[in-house]
């Protein structure tokens, strides 16, 4: 009984955690119901249809600094909700999913520092966040975790392709600083 209650316990850790090698089938997946969900303490990015748990990755961010993005040149991954706004194939980075960031919510937290005094007046909020792959042949960043984005999501370059061919314009993204 003891060694069955530790498999169901294995298998749901790895249906949260999934594996670098997770593959998405994506002639069987309904777009309209994807959405993804980022942890930036555990690294990992989840692939959503609806409440089943399709494929997990490991994910980078730009600073070490979790927390929130505050200005622009800070190099954090905001946090939030966010939706899908153009998808393109990119050089440098495999391909590119632009997020709407910033957004209304965003702006609201934005001038709610400036007024606090966090942040400089002078201070602009950024944009240009995105999930991407990364360089070729630079997985490595991947095995320890290494952020080096300018506040994006990178995420290797086979996970991009497969996520590319089954999000659409509005998809909805959740970045969170940790999933319980």
């Amino acid at each position: 009984m003891l060694s069955l209650i530790g498999i169901i316990i294995s298998c749901l850790w790895m249906a949260h955690t999934g594996d670098p090698g997770d593959r998405i089938d994506v002639k069987h997946v309904d777009p309209d119901k994807v959405f993804l969900l980022i942890d930036k303490l555990h690294h990992r990015l989840y692939v959503y249809e609806d409440t089943r748990l399709l494929a997990s990755f490991p994910a980078v961010f730009g600073s070490n600094d979790l927390s929130d993005k505050m200005m622009a040149g800070d190099r954090k991954t905001p946090e939030g909700l966010f939706h899908i706004i153009a998808k393109r194939y990119d050089k440098r980075w495999s391909r590119f999913l632009l997020l709407d960031y910033p957004n209304a919510a965003d702006y609201q937290k934005f001038y709610a520092r400036k007024a606090a005094h966090v942040i400089p007046e002078r201070a602009e909020i950024g944009g240009g966040i995105g999930i991407h792959g990364t360089w070729p042949k630079d997985d490595f960043v991947f095995t320890y975790m290494q952020n080096w984005t300018n506040g994006c999501i990178s995420i290797p370059n086979e996970a991009i392709r497969q996520i590319y061919e089954i999000v659409k314009i509005g998809t909805p993204v959740v970045i969170k600083r940790s999933i319980p």
